[in-house]
């Protein structure tokens, strides 16, 4: 029984020494919603035994399966594994060939290992049969389910446009919300995940996802994950939520999941014209309001806000809210004093300079821990865009030994405002060949003193009028700031 349960589930049996955190978790999360050990083997793939043993277990903390695995020197390569082309050539020829028959074969090529490997090494390459769709119904609070989709949406003047969205459904109540996003990375999925969660009311015991391969790094041939991506993981065992996945060739598995991206397609961006994007995002909430609300379900025979109250009874409180989620990104503090990521460079006490950290990454803004070092910014989104607060700017030319390297360390800083900035300052390199590093003393102190904004403008001017040096900027930012009362935005700029 227990294994034409697993079978229907789409979730074939996991060697113990290779479950993932993920998998752990959501046997822990299942067992303490009161699931017994069988239904929790049959859910998942994972054997009685170690059902027995990770319910004794702390819950995991930390979603990295390599630094766990070495801790619980997991991961003792099988004797059976050098066989594994061996098996494969067998089984290739001769598909029905009985497991028995393959260890006899292979004990007479020099196998000498268990009986047990070699079965599971047979079950893992032999060629599988697809197997038919199975539809599964959700109880309250059990299940919801999470996708991408792509569409053309046509507009009244003719055109047309490829729009991204993410959809989400909790399956009793069949409660959706779906989100225009930009692109269907790791950051949009778990950013996403968490609004629709609120907006919904709470977090289900298990979540289920079609494409996991924005949040998948790699899978075993039979279609277990063996590598997860380190953010999606945080953030899914943060939330509490166990994870259902589809393995990206099992169409069989993916069910219900599935025809969530077809019906928001068919009953949405397929039915309607737009306007523009403005109005279809209007339009968009009006249908959300519409279908939770008011449209009978087929399914169900009621609305779907009539089985609301039944389902978030059992839903969970969401434990992080989309305004404070943090993505954690390890980074180490550069020679230069910055952490880079994606692009963007953001500065540290050149004290941390050398030290691994880690950069907490909320959706405007970000924090990075290094050591006993801390800084705050400002998110930036521009490729290449650099921030660098005053104190560090001026810690790092104090932590500078030797007056050319603190000259030279200066101009970089000036550098850094862009063009104007550069144009500049090439300039009066050349034309005053004698006085230019008084020059970039006198503009770092400005710097210093008055901020980016303000200085970036009186370059500009003093460049535009062909003058060059510190006390024609100088000159510009006392006129800015007499005239600051009448031009406030100009000087934030």
């Amino acid at each position: 029984m227990e294994r034409s349960v697993a079978d229907t589930m789409g979730r074939p049996r996991q060697p113990e020494e290779m479950l993932p955190l993920l998998t752990r978790h959501e046997v822990q999360v299942l067992l303490r919603a009161g699931h017994t050990q069988r239904d929790v083997a049959a859910r998942t793939g994972v054997s009685i035994r170690a059902i027995r043993r990770i319910a004794s277990e702390e819950r995991p903390k930390d979603a990295d399966d390599a630094r766990e695995r070495k801790v619980r020197r997991i991961g003792r390569p099988s004797k059976a594994e050098p066989f594994r082309t061996f098996a494969v050539e067998l089984l290739t020829k001769e598909p029905d060939l009985m497991s028995l028959e393959v260890l006899r074969r292979a004990r007479a090529d020099g196998y000498t290992g268990s009986k047990t490997a070699m079965y599971d090494l047979v079950a893992s390459v032999r060629p599988k049969t697809e197997r038919p769709v199975v539809r599964f119904e959700g109880l309250a609070g059990e299940f919801s389910q999470h996708d991408f989709g792509e569409v053309d949406v046509r507009f009244i003047d003719g055109t047309k446009q490829r729009v991204q969205f993410f959809a989400s459904r909790l399956k009793f109540s069949r409660w959706v919300e779906v989100t225009l996003v930009e692109d269907q990375g790791t950051e949009t999925v778990v950013r996403t995940v968490v609004e629709h969660l609120e907006r919904m009311g709470g977090v289900p015991l298990l979540a289920v996802f079609d494409r996991p391969k924005t949040v998948v790094l790699k899978w075993a041939k039979d279609g277990t994950p063996t590598e997860w991506n380190p953010t999606f993981a945080q953030v899914m065992l943060e939330l509490g939520v166990g994870v259902e996945l589809c393995w990206p060739y099992s169409g069989n598995q993916k069910g219900s999941v599935e025809s969530l991206v077809k019906w928001v397609k068919g009953s949405f961006f397929k039915q309607r014209r737009f306007v523009d994007d403005e109005d279809l995002r209007r339009q968009l909430r009006e249908w959300h309001e519409d279908v939770n609300t008011r449209v009978v379900s087929r399914a169900t025979g009621v609305t779907h806000s009539a089985r609301m109250a039944e389902e978030r009874a059992r839903l969970r409180p969401v434990k992080v809210s989309s305004a404070e989620l943090a993505l954690r990104i390890p980074v180490v503090v550069g020679p230069t004093g910055m952490v880079l990521h994606d692009t963007h460079l953001y500065s540290m006490d050149p004290s941390a300079i050398g030290i691994s950290g880690t950069l907490f990454l909320y959706r405007d803004r970000v924090r990075i821990v290094a050591g006993r070092y801390q800084s705050s910014h400002e998110r930036l989104f521009e490729s290449g865009a650099k921030s660098v607060l005053s104190e560090h700017r001026a810690a790092m030319v104090a932590a500078v030994s030797g007056k050319r390297s603190k000259r030279y360390y200066k101009r970089e800083q000036l550098l850094g405002l862009g063009p104007v900035a550069y144009e500049y300052l090439t300039e009066v390199v050349h034309r005053r060949r004698d006085r230019w590093i008084g020059d970039v003393d006198d503009l770092f102190d400005m710097l210093e003193f008055h901020g980016e904004g303000l200085l970036r403008i009186a370059i500009g001017r003093a460049l535009d009028e062909r003058l060059f040096g510190a006390e024609y900027v100088r000159h510009f930012i006392e006129q800015l700031l007499m005239g600051a009362a009448s031009r406030p935005r100009e000087l934030l700029s």
